[in-house]
């Protein structure tokens, strides 16, 4: 069963479990370290929040951890960071695991190329005069060890070879936005 969702648009409905963070909190406005200095915003740090995850499914044989903006105004949002085939003995990644090249991730996670073009976090970055917008710090649980991407494949296609495999996601959604 889909169903559209605010968050995710068009996915898979499965249960949801509990992801936390010592740097952001659901509803709050994003910190100015996780703001994209290398767009330009002003005090932005381009650092990943640090993210913990617990009562996922016990089958669970890999995670994705993703960061999305639905209101990108792109029509299809905006991929700001997204690691596919993180390993199912890891709950956590410590802040700053997305950096480019990151020795934080657990051993055999791949990221992907974000949005802008490569691969590692890249922070919040809503054009000004936008708006306010939604950023989603997701981790879905999958059924399967690991996905056939490589770092060059985009956040997209990390959710489209995951279509099917979803057994549960939780995530965190926070916002900000430029006037």
């Amino acid at each position: 069963m889909t169903f559209d969702h605010p968050r995710f648009g068009t996915m898979t409905d499965v249960p949801r479990f509990e992801v936390s963070s010592t740097d952001i909190a659901e509803g709050a406005r994003l910190p100015e370290a996780q703001r994209s200095g290398k767009m330009s915003v002003p005090g932005g740090e381009d650092v990943s929040p640090q993210l913990s995850w617990s009562g996922f499914p016990a089958e669970t044989k890999s995670f994705i951890v993703s960061m999305f903006d639905p209101d990108a105004p792109t029509g299809s949002g905006w991929w700001h960071w997204c690691v596919a085939n993180v390993s199912p003995e890891a709950t956590n990644l410590p802040t700053g695991a997305g950096e480019e090249d990151s020795t934080a991730l657990p051993s055999g996670s791949v990221t992907v190329t974000n949005d802008a073009g490569f691969a590692g976090y890249l922070g919040a970055a809503p054009p000004s005069g936008h708006g306010e917008h939604r950023y989603v710090f997701a981790v879905h649980a999958l059924d399967v060890e690991s996905l056939d991407v490589e770092s060059s494949a985009s956040g997209a296609m990390v959710m489209f070879s995951a279509y099917g495999h979803v057994l549960a996601r939780g995530w965190i959604e926070s916002h900000f936005g430029l006037d």
